[in-house]
């Protein structure tokens, strides 16, 4: 049932359904945990539909953001939801950065870095664009356990289909913790290296709420979804309504984590 999954997050809408929503959410934790200065440069690298853009626009002050991706259909989501002048929305690979004269001040990626083929590539590019003293920072899911909706769906998946463990975030992305993060910071030259967790709350009011996304075809995990027979849909969304803690109000409190880590370019 696993053959012929598209990993791809091509689809803008689909996307902000199924993660943007909490997206957003970890936006504002990571910006409060890296705590830039008011009035920088940024580059974003992987900017998506724009949830970090558009939060970086409201948080942290910013004097101009290039927000690239390589996904031109996510650029173009982003460019009509994130409306700012100082925004500026380019389709490029990370192998393919924007530069900036005199390098930008703050160099960020959010929730993409475990997605690029090489990540140590990526790193080293953004800290050959980011000024001297400039930061560059990124985070990215916990696949490993930390993102609860997800972890259930997984189980119950590879439970009623084992084959469904190709895909499962968990086991793909399992070596994505901080001792990693940090160890592809310091490979890339990156100085005073630092990382931690962010963690953010994910409330469904209710299991359509939860399941609905799932039917959107992006991403792995509604990629997987939509590879399986009508039959095998249904008795998956059984098992999972029939597992997921229910309030008596009929929503689903769950918590999601990220990994955060930051290094500087060295003077």
């Amino acid at each position: 049932m696993t053959q012929g999954i598209d990993d791809s997050w091509a689809l803008g809408e689909a996307y902000d359904a199924y993660m943007g929503r909490w997206s957003r959410l970890v936006a504002r934790e990571f910006l409060h945990w890296l705590a830039a200065d008011p009035e920088c440069h940024w580059l974003e690298v992987g900017c998506g539909t724009g949830a970090l853009t558009s939060t970086i626009c409201h948080l942290a002050q910013p004097s101009s953001v290039i927000a690239s991706d390589q996904s031109a259909s996510f650029v173009a989501h982003a460019h009509r939801h994130v409306v700012d002048p100082r925004v500026s929305h380019v389709a490029a690979a990370a192998d393919a950065l924007p530069r900036r004269t005199g390098g930008f001040d703050v160099i960020v990626s959010g929730l993409v870095l475990n997605f690029i083929p090489d990540p140590s590539a990526a790193l080293t590019a953004m800290r050959e664009r980011v000024r001297p003293g400039g930061s560059v920072a990124a985070y990215v899911w916990d696949y490993a356990g930390g993102i609860e909706f997800l972890r259930h769906f997984w189980e119950e998946a590879v439970s009623l289909d084992p084959r469904a463990s190709a895909v499962d975030e968990s086991r793909r992305f399992g070596a994505w913790q901080l001792t990693h993060l940090t160890s592809l910071f310091d490979a890339a030259g990156l100085l005073d290296v630092r990382g931690g967790w962010l963690t953010v709350p994910t409330t469904f009011a209710n299991f359509e709420d939860y399941w609905r996304p799932f039917l959107g075809a992006t991403g792995p995990a509604p990629s997987y979804v939509a590879s399986l027979s009508p039959p095998d849909r249904e008795r998956l969304a059984q098992r999972l309504k029939a597992r997921l803690p229910s309030a008596r109000d009929g929503s689903i409190r769950l918590e999601a984590r990220a990994l955060a880590v930051h290094g500087v370019r060295g003077t």
